[in-house]
């Protein structure tokens, strides 16, 4: 892999100096959905698909890109970086680069290839995995000073305010901080965190990642209308709880108080309170060894994002209901933002074959679309190679 993308590097860059590669895995969410820009608790793992970038400073002021899923080339010039409107894959690496400048660094032209294996649209985080990557990259060609955790919000900075994407910090802390064989438990608020062994294979079972071939676009106004929501639902119960600042701050115990606001803003509130709790439940069965209890989490998980969150479509729902009917699948939900996307099961590797074969005829046979299915492991954050 190394090898080969320094090859078409040189191809690409003639003249251009020896490059230096980085890669950045995307990732995939066990638990936690919608919390994180609530302030809340969530839970993924980085996975074993991710975005590789070679890149070498020019000596000019121009940065010159060239991707190789797209066959795709794109320039910009340092001294003026703005959003392409035809481009867009671009705008990650353009967001990075302006964040660098806004934090005081002072970036020079580079020639920058990238490739990935991360699917698109899909609910893995190929934007984050591109953008720490870069951020990485970056740092790194100019021996930039940046920790970890700065570049990891610098990160999000560029999809927030760059390309206009308001994500919680999950996505580019998993991309960053991962590591092999750990799941990342991250407090959104504190930015603590706590790497969790997954036991998985250990006991026989796979994450098993299905892509539902319903796309999704994030920069969607349902995504910004449920955070409306939540920020709403914390303004009407400062009356009776005056202290919160965000529905991290509201407990199980609350919940008489949010079921009383008007149907909507309960549904919300409801979901963020009690997914914290089964983020925290699931991590303690993992911690016990306990597989049974993790997956139950999972598939309640997946029944208050369909009810009460209501970001998940017929086609997820029916891929979880598909996976719990397979014999030792101990949990199955949605994934990532929703309205398409993915859903994680945790299913038996003994069963491996036999499940992707039934809920894949089944869900052709329903839908007419061809799900696609990814066994992934977890696996370490981003790197120089």
């Amino acid at each position: 892999m190394e090898n080969s993308i320094k090859k078409e590097f040189r191809e690409k860059f003639q003249g251009s100096s020896e490059p230096l590669i980085v890669r950045a895995p995307g990732r995939v969410n066990l638990l936690g959905e919608h919390t994180d820009y609530n302030e809340g608790f969530v839970f993924p793992m980085a996975i074993d698909a991710g975005i590789t970038m070679a890149g070498a400073l020019n000596g000019s002021t121009s940065v010159n890109l060239h991707s190789l899923d797209y066959d795709a080339q794109d320039r910009f010039d340092v001294a003026d970086i703005g959003p392409s409107s035809e481009k867009k894959w671009t705008n990650y690496i353009r967001g990075v680069c302006r964040e660098f400048q806004l934090a005081g660094f002072d970036p020079q032209g580079m020639d920058i290839l990238i490739q990935g294996n991360v699917p698109q649209g899909a609910g893995l985080s190929s934007s984050a995995a591109l953008e720490v990557a870069a951020a990485v990259l970056i740092n790194a060609l100019h021996g930039f000073s940046a920790e970890n955790v700065e570049l990891v919000k610098l990160a999000q900075r560029a999809e927030n305010n760059f390309v206009g994407v308001a994500s919680g910090i999950m996505d580019q802390f998993a991309s960053m901080m991962g590591q092999k064989d750990h799941a990342l438990f991250l407090d959104c608020r504190s930015l603590e965190y706590e790497l969790v062994p997954t036991p998985f294979e250990q006991q026989g079972y796979a994450v098993v990642v299905i892509n539902s071939a319903v796309r999704r676009g994030l920069v969607d106004s349902a995504y910004n209308t449920r955070r409306q929501e939540c920020t709403e639902a914390v303004e009407r119960l400062k009356h009776d709880l005056p202290g919160i600042s965000s529905l991290r701050d509201v407990n199980m115990e609350d919940l008489s108080l949010v079921n009383a606001l008007p149907q909507v803003l309960a549904q919300r509130a409801r979901h963020v309170v009690t997914e914290n709790n089964r983020v925290l439940r699931g991590i303690s069965a993992l911690k016990a060894g306990d597989l049974e209890s993790f997956g139950k989490e999972l598939t309640a998980s997946h029944q208050s994002l369909q009810h009460d969150f209501e970001v998940s479509c017929a086609e997820l729902d029916l891929l979880v209901e598909l996976a719990l009917k397979v014999p030792g699948v101990l949990g199955s939900r949605m994934t990532g933002a929703g309205f398409g996307g993915c859903t994680i099961s945790l299913v038996p590797r003994s069963q491996l074959a036999v499940f992707e074969q039934i809920v894949a005829q089944d869900y052709l046979a329903k839908t007419g679309l061809r799900a696609e299915f990814y066994v992934f492991s977890a696996s370490q954050g981003a790197k120089i190679m």
